[in-house]
């Protein structure tokens, strides 16, 4: 059951850092579906991204994540209140290494792509929302793996709809992270909760060594 958590979480992560462009009017269910077509297509096209290439995943998130995603919105949500505290450079050390931590957990279970094709389920949503949920599933071999999107509609000329939390097999990225996180900082504060990342992150970067 973990492994296949983590391919759904990896499968969603790439979708969300690919970033191709978009257009403004685009419907928030059909941005979901083609980014995961094109996720689905250039993983099993690119043997590096299969082997779970962590160099070649991080260029992806570094150059494409932002225009997809509000990682701050997702980031602070996983930090909770303690976000509002947080200093400029606190946040920003925040978001870079929950980013780094997401990327590095998932990146090898991306070698399971094989045959999946995602399912769409219709949208529950009027024309006027600002926010919605996006339910979709992969199906391949065994059981089909729930994937859910919640979305805001961003304001301004180029841009759409941005993703910022996502929900695997009944599981909430942002509310699994914030239960994790909470302990961390109740004890030691924001700066405990970064050194706890950074930590995190330098034992993920030796295993994969």
């Amino acid at each position: 059951m973990l492994k296949r958590v983590w391919w759904g979480v990896a499968v969603v992560w790439l979708a969300l850092f690919a970033g191709w462009a978009h257009a403004e009017d685009e419907a928030p269910d059909a941005m979901v579906k083609r980014l995961s077509n094109d996720v689905l297509d250039t993983i099993k096209a690119d043997k590096s991204l299969r082997s779970g290439d962590l160099n070649k995943i991080i260029a992806l998130v570094d150059n494409r994540i932002m225009p997809n995603v509000n990682f701050q919105r997702m980031t602070a949500s996983a930090v909770g209140p303690a976000w509002r505290q947080a200093t400029p450079e606190q946040q920003k050390a925040l978001q870079d290494e929950f980013k780094t931590l997401l990327v590095r957990t998932y990146a090898g279970a991306l070698a399971q792509v094989s045959d999946q094709t995602i399912a769409m389920k219709p949208l529950r949503a009027a024309p006027e929302d600002k926010e919605v949920l996006v339910r979709t599933e992969i199906k391949g071999r065994g059981d089909p793996i729930q994937l859910d999107y919640r979305l805001e509609k961003t304001p301004g000329q180029g841009t759409g709809w941005r993703i910022y939390n996502l929900n695997v097999l009944g599981v909430w990225l942002v509310e699994n992270y914030r239960s994790q996180f909470g302990p961390q900082i109740n004890a030691k504060g924001i700066d405990g909760l970064i050194t706890m990342l950074v930590d995190l992150n330098k034992s993920n970067a030796a295993k994969k060594g």
